[in-house]
């Protein structure tokens, strides 16, 4: 799985040096010291926030990270991908030695505006600083999609089909622990958080 991951994050990078005609150069944290090769914050995109800020991945280095992708107008699978999160977010509580982020991210950037996701974060009572919505554009959704192997598709101009899966990322940004969700009924993925959030 992880070497699926690296060969991924490899190409996702190698494309965008491409289609930008500039040579790649690796990001590096704020501290200098080089990123692991696996990191999502090796990503060069920029994101909105529901609050309207632009951040890359490498902004929320220090923290584990709980990631889902969703929209916003889903109807089916997406509102109990959302119960999972507050389920999880509701059961680390404050048991985690580093606090994790809760990663929404929209497969519908089009629709998915930093105001429409404001207010489906009200809506669902996921306001806090520990939520965090995210906007991308329709490439680096799709880049993200496939680092997680999430599959996503258009069916109709108000639906996606698209899969159900819960990643955990460490404070590196590296992927440790991914689930099927949907009515979560165990507590693993609960005590595979508290165990990364010690790394």
């Amino acid at each position: 799985m992880k070497t699926l991951i690296t060969l991924i994050l490899t190409l996702v990078l190698l494309l965008h040096g491409c289609k930008e005609n500039t040579t790649s150069t690796k990001i590096t944290p704020k501290e200098g010291k080089e990123l692991n090769e696996m990191s999502i914050y090796n990503l060069p995109s920029n994101w909105n926030t529901q609050d309207g800020n632009q951040i890359a991945f490498i902004d929320l280095k220090g923290q584990p990270l709980v990631v889902v992708m969703i929209y916003t107008s889903c109807q089916t699978a997406c509102p109990r991908l959302v119960a999972d999160m507050r389920f999880i977010e509701e059961k680390v509580g404050t048991k985690a030695a580093k606090q994790p982020r809760y990663v929404m991210v929209s497969i519908d950037p089009l629709v998915d505006t930093p105001e429409r996701l404001k207010k489906f974060a009200a809506e669902n009572h996921m306001n806090e600083d520990q939520w965090l919505f995210l906007q991308g554009t329709e490439e680096s959704v799709r880049d993200f999609a496939n680092i997680l192997s999430v599959k996503y598709k258009k069916i109709n101009p108000m639906d996606f089909s698209h899969s159900n899966i819960i990643s955990v990322f460490d404070k590196e940004g590296v992927l440790q622990y991914q689930k099927e969700g949907l009515g979560l009924e165990n507590d693993e993925i609960v005590n595979q958080i508290l165990e990364i959030s010690k790394i």
